[in-house]
């Protein structure tokens, strides 16, 4: 699972009154950030120790809210917006956070998988599920940045940089369901290229870290192929272009946000 510390910060609070939403985002306050109560991010990060499909159903919770923002609430609230409003008023943004959500969910449907013992093919698959989501999130980030010049470039560099850490876990459970398979050669292929797309390295210490430990974990299973093949199997490295992708499988989907009217009794003294 990747970190969520920066969605976290965004995501507004699950049961918040959609006209004190409404009030929040015209009166120029920032919605998303509500400091004196838990979100959902935040509390699916409490139940990740304890329950992963708790967890994992609060992200989908979480992605509902910031769907509903994006398609509900701020498209007719933007001619009232300033030019210089907050990217946090954007519909572009809140579809950006509805897809960062559902990809960590993913991911923690991937971690209990792996806990779980399943192939390395379907982990495979899960992990490029999760990359499926953070491409579609960097290409709406992409139209968002023309719609508002002051998008973090931190946001931008933390969705890459969990793209190219499950691409790598994808390919690195592909390969190894390739050489179960006998096909020692073409998983040999599938590390070089994972390793090759992993080039970049992220400015931020902690995802840094991580990723130097999912590329040496890369670099010791392809030399330890490259060994064996050698010896061994002798097998001919396809092509680049002949090389196999995982099919990417999503499990997961939003929740779709139900408003809360919240009513009061009143009473009439006589």
């Amino acid at each position: 699972m990747f970190d969520t510390s920066i969605s976290a910060e965004l995501v507004i609070e699950e049961k918040i009154d959609c006209n004190d939403l409404v009030n929040s985002v015209q009166d120029g306050r920032n919605a998303f950030m509500d400091k004196d109560s838990g979100s959902l991010t935040h509390e699916a990060e409490s139940e990740l120790k304890d329950d992963l499909a708790q967890s994992a159903t609060l992200l989908r919770k979480a992605s509902g809210v910031y769907h509903y923002l994006a398609h509900e609430v701020l498209p007719p609230l933007q001619t009232a917006f300033p030019p210089e409003r907050p990217p946090e008023a954007t519909s572009g943004v809140s579809s950006v956070m509805s897809l960062i959500c559902l990809a960590d969910a993913q991911a923690v449907i991937v971690r209990k998988a792996e806990e779980n013992g399943n192939t390395g093919r379907l982990l495979a698959k899960l992990h490029y599920g999760v990359r499926e989501f953070l491409v579609e999130a960097i290409d709406v980030l992409h139209l968002a940045t023309k719609e508002c010049k002051d998008i973090s470039s931190a946001l931008s560099e933390f969705i890459s940089s969990c793209k190219i850490l499950h691409e790598m876990k994808s390919f690195k459970y592909l390969a190894e369901s390739l050489r179960s398979d006998g096909q020692i050669g073409t998983a040999i292929g599938v590390l070089q290229r994972a390793l090759a797309n992993a080039k970049r390295v992220p400015r931020e210490e902690s995802w840094r870290l991580v990723s130097n430990q999912v590329i040496d974990d890369l670099t010791q299973l392809l030399r330890k192929y490259e060994y064996e093949n050698d010896f061994v199997w002798h097998e001919k490295v396809p092509k680049i272009d002949e090389l196999p992708f995982p099919q990417a499988v999503k499990v997961v989907s939003f929740i779709p946000y139900q408003p809360q009217m919240w009513e009061r009794m009143l009473v009439f003294k006589i």
